[in-house]
């Protein structure tokens, strides 16, 4: 897997540091805005990248190149994926995948047309403890509630109370407490239980982003809860309580450093079987696998997946009132230039010529 880097903030540098444990990886370049190219070539110096890129066509162009990991912020995922795919490059996308559904779907065939890998990185449901939770679950019997709490105080709140608002709080960029943090409890529930029967959020809304919130998916016999904040702290637990016992884990659904299962009448039992204390080696690993392999087949599951985890996230937006992307309340600032050949759609389907800053 010889991969190129769409950006270069805080996830791109959480990324570098498990790369010595992803076999079969290279590093071959790295992209983003002129104004980034001091930080890009000190992360290239540090981690052995093979070349800085500012121009996004010669990106693309590299014969060095032949997967794209896209760590831009929300709204720009579904334009530099399809162009990437349209380079003929594997994508692997940050969640959340995209905006919306109908984005998602569009890339689905693009990808499926010209035989490429597009896979989300969202590492809940690679990791070997969730597969292990998943295994238990019947032992839990009847299903009765699932309850997740991740609760994280953003180091760019203060900033965003005072107006000065990133990506990350900005409805228009696809930002907010849902598609940032709730994506990962949607992840480990939809991963879990499949499709609800009903889905609604209960968002704390500021300057028309939402700040923190609680998310009910209702099942035929099992109601779960999923409280999602950036705007404030909280213990971090996550329990799946059943009539014949619980499951009870006190890291994030997309970390889950162990897990205790507890029957009635029965010791406790602590189980972790993590492959790496790090949360992304697992999913990286497999992604390597599966564009080395040409593995389609894994593709489609990963992506069905994603499609069903997408649209649960679109109805819970939508059951608050919360439109994200073209035509929100714009908190951003800088604009940056792509070639006008490249440039991505807008919502009416034409091309524009600027994309909004990608810092994250």
């Amino acid at each position: 897997m010889k991969l190129a880097i769409l950006g270069s903030g805080m996830i791109v540098q959480d990324f570098l540091s498990i790369t010595d444990h992803v076999p079969g990886l290279s590093l071959s370049a790295i992209f983003g805005r002129k104004a980034a190219r001091p930080r890009m070539e000190a992360l290239a110096g540090r981690h052995g990248i093979g070349t800085v890129y500012t121009d996004f066509e010669a990106c693309m162009a590299d014969p060095a190149v032949d997967t794209v990991y896209v760590c831009l912020p929300n709204a720009l995922h579904a334009d530099f994926a399809r162009l990437a795919l349209l380079a003929d490059k594997n994508v692997i996308v940050e969640k959340p995948f995209t905006l919306n559904v109908a984005e998602l779907e569009e890339l689905v065939a693009l990808a499926k047309e010209r035989e490429l890998v597009l896979v989300e990185a969202i590492t809940t449901p690679y990791l070997a403890n969730f597969r292990a939770i998943k295994e238990r679950l019947p032992q839990l019997g009847d299903l009765k509630v699932i309850q997740c709490e991740y609760s994280q105080y953003s180091s760019r709140y203060p900033a965003f109370l005072e107006g000065h608002v990133l990506p990350a709080f900005d409805p228009s960029m696809g930002g907010g407490a849902l598609m940032d943090i709730g994506i990962y409890a949607l992840h480990f529930v939809a991963g879990l239980l499949g499709r609800p029967s009903s889905i609604h959020y209960q968002p704390n809304i500021e300057r028309g982003v939402d700040t923190s919130g609680v998310i009910l998916l209702q099942y035929p016999d099992c109601v779960a809860v999923c409280v999602c904040a950036k705007d404030s702290g909280g213990p971090i637990r996550t329990k799946i309580q059943g009539n014949d016992g619980t499951i009870v884990m006190a890291s994030p659904p997309n970390v889950i450093d162990n897990f205790t299962h507890s029957r009635h009448g029965q010791d406790d039992e602590v189980v972790d079987l993590k492959v790496h204390p790090h949360r992304m080696v697992e999913e990286f690993r497999e992604f390597e696998r599966m564009i080395r392999q040409a593995d389609l087949a894994a593709r489609d599951e990963r992506l069905e997946n994603s499609l069903l985890v997408l649209s649960l996230a679109a109805g819970a937006l939508k059951s608050a009132g919360i439109h994200l992307g073209p035509g929100a309340q714009r908190g951003g600032d800088a604009q940056w230039p792509l070639p006008s050949s490249q440039a991505p759609r807008n919502a009416s389907g034409t091309r524009r010529s600027t994309l909004p800053d990608p810092r994250g």
